[in-house]
């Protein structure tokens, strides 16, 4: 367990984000934990774990009902670490577009932000990374919204990409989607 799960927790508790709606039935506290179990039970490291729980602090391309504005970055920083924020911070301001462009790539990774048009440099590392965390909030929320329609080529090469326990966890939630589940 992570040593600083409990104040990770009570920070985003203190945000609300107990009150704000998800997926479903699901709260967006409840979703942002739900995440942070699944990538520890994938065998992720503590940073992106971290960056599991805080993916969609500052609102992403589709969820909009949250957003802790920018300017508290350095609060989050100290409270995750540099690079667990920084992937956080990809996720949640990153061009979707840009992003599945380079899913069968190689590198450089450049993603477009959405909100300022900047570029936003990423290692082959923190790219996969961010690609297992993007995955997995997906498939986290997927079977509750039932939007598979959404980019479901791009979860796919997502899963090849990664392999392993990522590719298993497509292939048992996507069986739903076929099996109407």
């Amino acid at each position: 367990m992570d040593p600083n799960y409990r104040t990770m927790v009570d920070f985003l508790r203190g945000l609300g984000t107990e009150d704000v709606p998800h997926s479903g039935d699901h709260g967006f506290l409840a979703h942002l934990i739900s995440v942070f179990r699944d990538l520890e039970e994938w065998g992720c490291d503590q940073d992106l774990c971290r960056a599991g729980m805080f993916h969609s602090i500052y609102g992403t391309e589709l969820f909009q009902r949250f957003s802790l504005p920018q300017t508290r970055r350095d609060e989050v920083r100290k409270l995750i670490g540099d690079r667990a924020e920084g992937i956080a911070f990809a996720n949640c301001l990153m061009d979707r577009s840009t992003f599945d462009a380079l899913l069968d790539s190689d590198g450089p990774f450049s993603l477009r932000n959405r909100e300022t048009g900047q570029t936003i440099e990423l290692s082959l590392a923190d790219y996969d990374d961010l690609v297992r965390l993007h995955l997995c909030d997906w498939l986290e929320q997927v079977p509750r919204s039932k939007r598979w329609d959404y980019r479901p080529d791009a979860y796919r090469r997502m899963a090849k990409r990664l392999g392993g326990i990522a590719q298993a966890s497509y292939d048992r939630v996507y069986a739903q989607a076929v099996s109407g589940a």
